[in-house]
């Protein structure tokens, strides 16, 4: 938990100044999380934060206990006075909202990093029915919904639907609509410090980067089958294979390791911020092979690095990625997946400077360019 008191105030009217209190509520606080309502407070400044974190592990029970936790836990803080409730959707906000009285009648908006409905089934707890509802009810609580992506606005919503669909009677499919109406997309902007500059050229061999969470919804087997399938082609490359780890890890990447040694730069999690957007630099090509990513700021970062993006065409990646850079799907066919991804990165290996002349330019993207945006919803809710 930390809070923070701005030290500029934004003025309301020609005799009064004040600062919006605002109750920054992240239940499930992993790292994407973490840097989002860090961003928040450090790009706003002109606010008055108190932040209430959880961390980001065992999230069953967070996300149906976040509420309880906090209004056992927070008492002092949660009976002040605020303006505005700015919480991430992991946040059982309905509950907290029933639990704290004081909390009833404060305005609210919902940040969905993610939803619940578009993970991939096998072998993720995060599809439950209970933490589907706990969403909807946490969406119907607040005034204000933003997502960060359209991919993950309209999976949420058709999600929805479906799921009320299955009620066997009194099915409220008007919320659905309520909810569409009440929602946009705001995505998570990236630092300013991701825009380094560095040559418009690619290394011999080529320096590949593949930058995602080690958990099995980012496709890691698939990853095990690009670089085989580039070993078949002959590509001369290096990789760095980085991101966030946990207690469990599939085993596949041990497997990646044993047959990859010799081509493997850098393994594994960089803690240090500037080696990872040093080794990020260092790279010409990112790639994904993940079957859920709603919206990719990994992909992002990399990409306004200079890195030259690979992946196929599904999930968030079409809002961003030019289509000259994305590949043939097969989310149901690993092996053609892994091909498709494979030959577009040799194809880009082969014909840099074709590929390079199509990167987008994401200084738009930035924390500076979106702040604006962001303090806009943010006073919609409390200014008429």
């Amino acid at each position: 938990m930390a809070r923070l008191s701005a030290l500029s105030c934004r003025p309301t009217s020609i005799h009064q100044q004040w600062a919006m209190r605002i109750l920054l509520l992240s239940a499930y606080d992993a790292a994407s999380h973490r840097q989002w309502r860090q961003g928040l407070v450090t790009h706003l400044p002109d606010y008055e934060w108190t932040v209430l974190t959880l961390p980001g592990r065992f999230f069953s029970w967070r996300i149906r206990g976040n509420a309880l936790s906090w209004a056992a836990e927070q008492q002092d803080i949660l009976q002040q006075p605020f303006d505005l409730i700015v919480a991430t959707s992991m946040v059982d906000l309905a509950t907290l909202k029933g639990l704290v009285a004081n909390l009833a009648a404060v305005p609210a908006l919902l940040y969905f990093h993610e939803n619940q409905f578009a993970y991939p089934e096998s072998g993720h707890a995060r599809g439950s029915v209970e933490a589907q509802m706990t969403s909807i009810y946490s969406a119907m609580a607040a005034d204000r919904l933003l997502f960060n992506s359209a991919y993950n606005r309209q999976t949420f919503l058709q999600g929805a639907k479906a799921l009320l669909k299955k009620l066997p009677d009194h099915a409220p499919l008007s919320v659905i609509e309520a909810l569409e109406g009440k929602s946009t997309v705001l995505g998570v902007p990236i630092d300013e410090t991701c825009l380094l500059q560095k040559e418009n050229k690619v290394d011999k061999p080529i320096r590949l980067v593949w930058n995602h969470r080690w958990e099995y919804d980012k496709g890691p087997e698939r990853l095990y089958l690009v670089l085989k399938e580039l070993a078949r082609c002959g590509l001369d490359y290096h990789i760095n294979i980085l991101g966030q780890q946990f207690r469990k890890r599939p085993e596949v990447f041990d497997k990646i390791k044993a047959e990859f040694e010799t081509q493997i730069t850098t393994w594994g999690y960089i803690e240090n911020r500037n080696d990872y957007l040093q080794t990020l630099q260092q790279s010409n090509i990112v790639f994904s092979t993940a079957l859920h990513d709603f919206q990719g700021l990994a992909m992002l970062e990399a990409m306004a690095t200079g890195c030259i993006p690979v992946a196929p065409k599904r999930l968030a990646y079409p809002e961003y990625i030019p289509e000259i850079l994305l590949c043939e799907s097969f989310e149901n066919d690993a092996e053609r997946d892994a091909s498709a991804i494979a030959s577009r990165i040799s194809q880009v290996a082969a014909q840099s400077e074709r590929y390079l002349d199509s990167m987008p330019g994401l200084t738009e993207r930035t924390w500076i360019a979106m702040a604006d945006g962001y303090k806009a919803e943010l006073e919609a809710l409390i200014i008429p």
